[in-house]
C-alpha cells in the first residue's frame, strides 16, 4: 500500500497504549479510529498512580510530542519510597534527589485524559464494546460491525482481539490487591498522610503487604495485598464466585458487602500495627478486589495478517516493577512508527507489523518473567528478603542508561 491508498487502522481500547499509538499515527499523517467500551472518558474510576520510566514510557511520551504536557502533570516527588515491617518500623527509606526525573508519577486518569485530548476530534468512538474480531471485521456487542485493514488490540488483560490470534488467557498469580481510598487526606486522614509521605509506602508481613500511594488532588490510594485463593471473597459468604475474583448476587449482578470484606481483611492482618490497620479501617471506598493475573511467558502466536496486539493484550504481567503501562506506551509508539514508515515508503505493512511483533513479544517476555518472579518472592511464606528490595538510585541510573542506549540505537 502507498500513501495514495492508505490502509484503514482501528485500535480497540482507549487505554494509555492504544491512545499513544493513535497519537503517533496521527502525527505521522495516518488516519485511525479508536473504539472503547467505556461510554465516556469519565465513566469509570481509572485507578491510581503510575511511574513512567525514562527508558520506556517517557520515550513514548516524547515520541508523541507530549513531554511538556506530561511534565506539567507529573510528580517527581512521588518517586519517594518507604518500606516498613508489620510493626510499623521503617526499615528502608529512599528519597529522590531534587532533580530526579527517572520515574515521576502521574495519575492514570490524568495520563489517559492527556493522551485522549491530544487526538483529533472524533477519533475515539465511545461505548463500542468489541465482541469478536476476524478477517478485518470487528463485531460489537450490539451486533454492529466495522471493518479495518489492521485491527490493533489494546484492550487489556481480557482482550477480545487477542482471542483472534491465540487461545492464551491470563492465569491467577495467587496474589490479590484490595483497593482502599482516602480523599482530602491532609484534613480527613492525617495519619494516612504521615504514613505515605510524598510517594509510596509498603508495610510487609508474612505473605501480606499494605501499600499506600500518594496521588494528586490530596488523594491517597491504598492496596491491601495478600496471598489468597481466587475465590476468597465469595468464600466469605457474600455471593457466588464469577471466576475472576469477583462476586455475583442471585440475579447474576456484581455485588459486594464492604463491611464484611473489611472484617475479613482485619482478621487476615490482625498482627499488623494499629496505625497500619487504619488502611483497612478508615478506607472510604468499597474495597474492590483486584486479583493479579498474568499471561504465560513468552506469550507468542502465529502471526495473522490484519491483527496485532500491544500492552496488556499481548503481555499482561504482575505489577511489580511498574512495567505494564510503560511497555504499553512503548509498544504503541513502536507499532505506530512501523506503520507510518511502511506507508511512507510503500513497504509491505504486514511485514512491518510482523517485525514489530517479534521485538515486542521478546521484550515483553523478558520483563514479564522478572515481574512475575518478583511477586512470587514478595508474597512467599516469611515475606521478602529485605536485601532484594530494589535500590531506587540504582534503578534510576539503569533507566537513564537504557534510555540513552535506546535513543542512540534509534538514530
Amino acid at each position: 500500500m502507498t500513501i495514495d491508498n492508505p490502509p484503514s487502522i482501528a485500535i480497540v481500547g482507549a487505554g494509555p497504549g492504544g491512545l499513544l499509538a493513535a497519537r503517533v499515527l496521527q502525527l505521522g499523517g495516518v488516519s485511525v479510529t479508536v473504539y472503547d467500551a467505556d461510554i465516556s472518558l469519565e465513566s469509570r474510576d481509572q485507578g491510581g498512580t503510575l511511574d513512567l520510566h525514562a527508558d520506556s514510557g517517557q520515550i513514548a511520551i516524547d515520541d508523541a510530542g507530549l513531554t511538556d504536557e506530561f511534565a506539567a502533570l507529573a510528580r517527581p516527588e512521588g518517586q519517594a519510597h518507604r518500606l516498613l515491617d508489620s510493626t510499623g518500623i521503617v526499615v528502608v527509606e529512599q528519597t529522590p534527589g531534587p532533580d530526579e526525573t527517572a520515574a515521576p508519577e502521574i495519575d492514570r486518569a490524568q495520563l489517559r485524559r492527556m493522551l485522549a485530548e491530544s487526538l483529533n476530534p472524533g477519533t475515539i468512538r465511545w461505548g463500542r464494546r468489541v465482541r469478536s474480531v476476524g478477517d478485518g471485521i470487528m463485531t460489537f456487542e450490539d451486533g454492529a460491525t466495522a471493518v479495518a485493514d489492521l485491527v490493533i488490540g489494546a484492550d487489556g488483560a481480557w482482550s477480545r482481539v487477542r482471542a483472534a490470534v491465540t487461545d492464551a488467557v491470563p492465569s491467577y498469580t495467587g496474589v490479590t490487591f484490595v483497593e482502599a481510598l482516602f480523599t482530602n487526606v491532609t484534613a480527613l486522614h492525617p495519619e494516612i498522610a504521615a504514613l505515605v509521605g510524598e510517594g509510596h509506602m509498603w508495610a510487609n508481613g508474612d505473605g501480606r503487604t499494605l501499600v499506600l500511594q500518594r496521588n494528586s488532588a490530596d488523594v491517597v490510594r491504598g492496596y491491601i495485598s495478600m496471598r489468597a485463593e481466587l475465590d476468597w471473597l465469595a468464600n466469605t459468604g457474600i455471593g457466588t464466585a464469577d471466576g475472576r475474583g469477583g462476586v455475583l448476587d442471585a440475579s447474576g449482578t456484581e455485588t459486594t458487602d464492604t463491611e464484611r470484606v473489611r472484617s475479613e481483611l482485619r482478621n487476615r492482618f490482625a498482627d499488623f500495627a494499629p496505625e497500619l490497620l487504619r488502611i483497612i479501617d478508615d478506607s472510604e471506598g468499597t474495597l474492590p478486589n483486584r486479583p493479579i493475573f498474568a499471561l504465560p511467558t513468552p506469550n507468542t502466536w502465529v502471526h495473522r495478517a490484519g491483527i496485532t496486539l500491544l500492552g496488556d493484550a499481548a503481555h499482561v504481567m504482575s505489577p511489580f516493577g511498574g512495567n505494564g503501562v510503560n511497555l504499553a506506551l512503548l509498544d504503541g509508539a513502536e507499532l505506530a512508527h512501523a506503520i507510518v514508515s511502511a506507508i511512507d515508503i510503500g513497504r509491505n505493512l504486514d511485514e512491518a507489523v510482523r517485525v514489530y511483533e517479534e521485538r515486542m513479544t521478546l521484550r515483553g517476555a523478558t520483563v514479564a518473567r522478572a515481574a512475575n518472579a518478583a511477586i512470587v518472592e514478595h508474597y512467599a511464606v516469611g515475606g521478602p528478603d529485605i536485601d532484594s528490595i530494589p535500590n531506587f538510585d540504582e534503578e534510576a541510573r539503569t533507566w537513564r542508561d537504557n534510555a540513552a542506549a535506546y535513543r542512540a540505537a534509534a538514530r
